[in-house]
């Protein structure tokens, strides 16, 4: 059995803004070659952006109802981000990569991108509910019955936390199966456990 223990959450791993600009390079270069010679008949490249744009539609629509239109851009970005983030901690070798401090990895490995992503969620599902229903929207925190005010309450402002942490332990959790099973330990340890996280067997 192995306990993998973090010890540095209280650090702010600049290494995490190299590995987003990164995934928005990869992002905005593959959109600027697919539509770069946009054709009526799309193929190749804008065949399949396209297809992707048609399943963020659908998913919006699916979840909003017909007024899902302006939300489109918003949910397309969070989810083709946090699809590309997690994909490249499993496909991009950044352990090969030495940096005098730290180590580069999935921006969503870091609880810093997570919690972000999570807090913009929840500041656009208050503004949706605000801009739709005005103060009115805050009536649903006393529904059924007044009595329910703190537990629903609690549950709108712990909805950040869970979305975060959920995100950051299954990456988490991937690299560093992924870690194990290619090396064995840390590539940049001969030494003691990762700097990042304690190994203990039992």
């Amino acid at each position: 059995m192995i306990l993998v223990i973090y010890d540095d959450y209280s650090m702010i791993h600049g290494q995490v803004l190299i590995t987003s600009w990164v995934v928005i390079a990869i992002l905005l270069g593959s959109a600027a070659l697919a539509v770069r010679n946009p054709q009526t008949i799309p193929t190749g490249g804008q065949n399949f952006f396209e297809y992707v744009l048609e399943f963020i539609r659908d998913v919006s629509k699916t979840q909003i109802g017909e007024e899902y239109g302006p939300w489109v851009p918003f949910i397309g970005t969070m989810f083709l981000f946090i699809f590309v983030s997690n994909w490249s901690g499993a496909l991009l070798p950044w352990k090969i990569i030495q940096l005098p401090h730290g180590e580069l990895a999935a921006p969503t490995n870091d609880i810093n991108t997570t919690v972000a992503l999570a807090l913009l969620t929840s500041v656009a599902y208050f503004y949706a509910g605000l801009t739709k229903k005005g103060l009115s929207y805050f009536g649903k925190y006393i529904q059924p019955t007044p009595i329910l005010l703190p537990i629903n309450n609690l549950e709108d402002f712990t909805k950040p936390l869970s979305l975060s942490f959920r995100l950051f332990g299954n990456i988490l959790a991937d690299e560093i199966v992924v870690v194990v099973l290619v090396y064995g330990h840390d590539p940049h340890d001969h030494h003691d456990p990762p700097h990042r996280y304690h190994v203990i067997r039992f």
